[in-house]
């Protein structure tokens, strides 16, 4: 596992390092904001908040502001495009994908996602704002994005250019449309290496896959879901965090046959946790951490899934990353 991780709190972004199999907090900055999502790579590290982006020189150590252009400052999450230098994404609360090519330096917005805003009417239901962007999937030129609550997106671009994937209708109803099309409330998104096609989608109705690029829909669990993680080697294995509603009954569970069965992979856990849910699945070699919607970080080895609470004096912790390689 990599010796250190960015984490962003709702009291600010925190840098912590690994000794002996023990995680401890090393430095903090951007003090009192509340960050929603950090990433890094190259020696940069963006940090997004609720007050627009923040960009590290120095792994965090100091922080100057990034939103130039960013006309929609309240960012739900960030992505870079794995395959190129210089290529960042803010999706952002109201539905917005911005796009930057010089390091966060400058922003540009991307219209034609505020339009299918505006005529599907995407909305949030614990917000007066019309929908956000909360998560970004690359494989070559083609991305996906998923907006809560109006679907799924897809660039054949890598990411500069958007329209809603043929089985995403944009309508926001939470009734739901039947399959083929995806339930609309969608959480985060995945891609798997072995094939741009074949696509994962956590919603507030479903765990859903795609085998064509998100022209049809399958679901595959009726339940809440927010996070997943997919094996890279092999498609059929993934790693969910269910619930069987907001944030009621939490779990964590396995398949290695496609979605057909599951069962619980929370060892090292009591579960359900009545109240909270794994929000998102983040990989670090050959570990898996999990942000929970209380805001603690679990650990858990590859090998085993057998999970422990890590940095327990850390509160508010909505995500995690690392260091990524250069592309």
């Amino acid at each position: 596992m990599d010796s250190q991780i960015f984490l962003a709190t709702k009291h600010g972004l925190l840098v912590a390092r690994k000794t002996a199999n023990e995680w401890t907090v090393v430095s903090g900055g951007i003090a009192e904001q509340h960050v929603t999502s950090v990433i890094a790579r190259e020696g940069v590290v963006l940090a997004g908040t609720t007050r627009g982006v923040y960009r590290s020189d120095d792994g965090g150590q100091t922080w100057s502001a990034a939103s130039v252009g960013l006309r929609d400052q309240r960012v739900r999450w960030m992505a870079f495009h794995p395959d190129t230098s210089d290529l960042e994404f803010a999706g952002t609360e109201p539905a917005n994908i911005y796009v930057s090519h010089d390091g966060a330096q400058t922003w540009r917005g991307c219209p034609e996602v505020a339009s299918l805003r505006e005529l599907h009417r995407w909305m949030l239901p614990y917000s007066p704002e019309a929908g956000c962007v909360r998560g970004f999937a690359f494989h070559g030129s083609r991305a996906y994005a998923a907006v809560e609550v109006g679907g799924v997106l897809r660039s054949d671009n890598s990411g500069e250019t958007w329209k809603l994937a043929e089985g995403s209708d944009g309508d926001p109803n939470l009734d739901g449309p039947p399959e083929p099309l995806v339930y609309p409330d969608v959480h985060s998104i995945a891609v798997h290496p072995s094939s741009r096609d074949l696509v994962y989608a956590p919603t507030g109705g479903g765990f859903y896959r795609s085998m064509d690029g998100g022209k049809t829909w399958k679901m595959f669990y009726d339940c809440y879901v927010r996070a997943v993680w997919v094996d890279a080697a092999k498609p059929d294995h993934m790693i969910i965090g269910p619930a069987d509603g907001v944030s009621e009954n939490g779990r964590i569970e396995e398949s290695r046959d496609g979605g057909k069965t599951w069962l619980l992979a929370s060892s090292g856990l009591q579960v359900p946790w009545a109240e909270y849910m794994v929000e998102r699945f983040t990989q670090t070699d050959d570990e898996l951490l999990a942000v929970l919607s209380n805001g603690q970080l679990l650990s858990a080895p590859l090998a085993n899934f057998r999970w422990r609470r890590i940095l327990p004096d850390v509160e508010g912790v909505t995500c995690v990353t690392t260091m990524a390689p250069s592309p």
